[in-house]
């Protein structure tokens, strides 16, 4: 069974691999979480075509999520996305819960709509 694919878009290299360790530990391994962070050369921001290659190994068929840390982590996402069809889903939430809820969804085989879902109201759980 295909299951939806995360991809982590941070203008971090360390913490989009650092978010991707964290839902290898709370998903299954099946789920394929692809961090694109940072530039190429290791700086801070964000690279389009880093992107657009992380989400194409996310995919497997069932869609593909997407989690942006900040303000020009979404703008450079939304550029590669408009080009895409069918295109990946970029979820206004939280990017560390959210995208641990999107990851416990997607490892139960759920679609790709219910998984953006779970990582939207990561936003209303409370913290304490």
């Amino acid at each position: 069974m295909a299951l939806v694919g995360i991809v982590l878009v941070s203008h971090s290299g360390t913490l989009a691999d650092g978010v991707r360790d964290l839902l290898r530990q709370v998903a299954t391994e099946e789920v394929r979480v692809e961090p694109a962070g940072g530039l190429p050369g290791g700086g801070l921001g964000t690279d389009a075509e880093l992107i657009a290659a992380a989400i194409g190994r996310a995919e497997t068929g069932a869609g593909v999520l997407v989690l942006a840390d900040l303000g020009s982590a979404v703008l450079t996402t939304r550029t590669v996305i408009d080009d895409l069809d069918p295109g990946p889903i970029l979820v206004d939430a939280p990017f560390v819960e959210g995208a641990v809820a999107a990851a416990v969804l997607a490892s139960t085989g759920a679609d790709l709509e219910t998984v953006a879902a779970a990582a939207r109201e990561a936003r209303d759980v409370p913290k304490f």
